[in-house]
């Protein structure tokens, strides 16, 4: 809500990991700059697990540092985003680079929370990006072990800043927040998460987006922190339906939404170079649907 009461509607993208485009040569003002001219009024940043140990803390918070800076001259919010992708609960995750502990993911909280308490233009912590058991190969994790894991994460945080905003996610790679029909966390002051991909189900898409987490949007605050051109190419002949469907969707829902990736190697990329940041398909229409002209995008 803004100081008068009104909703905010959220429209974003998110960035590749710091450590990458600083590694890239390209972790400076001017890439924040090009996502302010994009649209964004929110830039989410993920922070993998394997690049948080190789850079190590104090090098890793020196980046997010200069993100927020960055960040709060150019008046965007921030998502921090724990990236890793699967079964925290096991400890068995999708790959490699997502490898972590829940001691280090509480521990990273405890850092970050301490770190931007009280600093507003980093408004969300996002818990943790896609729990899954990815076809029953990362073992097993019931909703209500999954509730007790964020409820730990989210008291450690509350230990230390009361205002920011953590946000929860479902699973199926963070796509399912029906449990929240009978059994939501106890607490008023968070918000929850869903990446509606287009190949997460088949067309219709609307009536499986409602039953699946669009629901969800008339109780509690919900954000789909990462929606993206997936299908086929990438471009507007596999995903230029899927692309309006979604905008349509989540903003009749009031549902803020964050496209991915605003990077040029990442997949699906949404700038072609580093050089002139020159929007694919994918680029152009999310910056277009960031700036509410989604009417004014032909089909190709």
């Amino acid at each position: 809500m803004d100081p008068n009461g009104n909703a905010v509607l959220f429209r974003g993208l998110s960035i590749s990991d710091p450590d990458k485009v600083e590694s890239d040569g390209h972790w400076d003002k001017r890439y924040f700059e090009e996502a302010k001219k994009w649209g964004a009024g929110l830039i989410r940043i993920p922070v993998h697990p394997i690049s948080w140990r190789n850079r190590g803390v104090e090098g890793y918070l020196q980046l997010l540092d200069q993100a927020v800076q960055w960040c709060t001259e150019l008046e965007m919010y921030i998502i921090i985003d724990w990236h890793s992708i699967g079964n925290l609960k096991m400890e068995l995750f999708q790959d490699p680079m997502y490898n972590t502990t829940a001691g280090e993911t509480y521990q990273f909280w405890r850092i970050i929370s301490r770190r931007y308490t009280g600093i507003n233009t980093v408004a969300f912590y996002e818990l943790f990006n896609e729990p899954t058991i990815y076809r029953g190969q990362l073992g097993r994790i019931s909703w209500s072990e999954w509730k007790e894991m964020n409820a730990n994460m989210i008291e450690v945080i509350r230990g230390h800043d009361p205002q920011t905003i953590p946000l929860v996610a479902g699973f199926d790679w963070a796509y399912d927040l029906s449990p929240l029909r009978t059994d939501p966390l106890p607490y008023k002051d968070i918000g929850y998460v869903s990446h509606p991909y287009g190949h997460k189900r088949s067309k219709p898409w609307e009536p499986k987006w409602d039953e699946n987490f669009g629901f969800a949007a008339w109780t509690f605050p919900v954000l789909a922190t990462e929606i993206g051109f997936v299908l086929g190419d990438s471009g507007m002949k596999d995903n230029g339906e899927y692309g309006r469907a979604i905008i349509s969707f989540l903003e009749s829902r009031g549902i803020g939404w964050v496209a991915w990736v605003f990077d040029p190697e990442w997949h699906p990329n949404m700038i072609e170079s580093w050089e002139g940041f020159e929007y694919t398909e994918s680029g152009d229409f999310f910056s277009k649907a960031a700036k509410g002209m989604v009417e004014q995008i032909p089909d190709r």
